[in-house]
């Protein structure tokens, strides 16, 4: 049970700092573009490097921040049916949601190391004026979806040893609190 509960802990904290980190880099896509703004409207000289570092950053932002997402338990959920996390209905469906993530993760991983290990054998470069390696911006695929799929065995461990947590903003009367 030791192990369990420190592989939890363990992804916990990666998927933590790797949330934050994607949280900083949306800031500095803000400075960016900001800065984009600024040099094209009012110095009149636009840069070259704003829009593809922008949208490499963000790219690595949506794969790398799904393993926060699903940590914090931050994305849509219909309970209707299955409000209460204690009961084997709820834990079954939460574990069935889990298995086809991994069916997800474990497709894009297959596939997006697979591309970005011939790009990146290749040397292939993006079709723009900075030529970033494909290594780069192939990378957050795979990366991303492997947190995501470490991040989803950890709350599959948590649902049948720690528990579902309960939602705090709901109150057990079901309004909102």
């Amino acid at each position: 049970m030791t192990a369990v509960r420190t592989y939890i802990a363990a992804i916990d904290a990666v998927s933590e700092a790797a949330g934050k980190l994607c949280a900083w880099a949306l800031v500095a896509v803000g400075f960016f573009v900001t800065y984009e703004v600024v040099m094209r409207y009012v110095f009149v000289a636009p840069t070259v490097w704003v829009d593809e570092i922008s949208r490499i950053v963000q790219v690595f932002v949506v794969y790398l921040g799904a393993a926060w997402v699903l940590k914090t338990r931050d994305m849509v959920t219909i309970d209707v049916i299955l409000k209460d996390p204690r009961s084997l209905a709820r834990r079954l469906a939460e574990s069935f949601g889990i298995l086809v993530l991994f069916l997800f993760t474990g497709t894009a991983i297959y596939f997006g190391v697979g591309i970005w290990l011939k790009s990146t054998l290749a040397g292939h470069t993006t079709d723009t004026y900075l030529a970033v390696p494909k290594l780069i911006t192939e990378a957050p695929v795979w990366l991303g979806c492997t947190l995501l799929a470490a991040q989803g065995l950890a709350e599959l461990l948590r649902i049948w040893t720690v528990g579902i947590p309960a939602d705090e903003a709901v109150d057990s009367e079901g309004s909102a609190g």
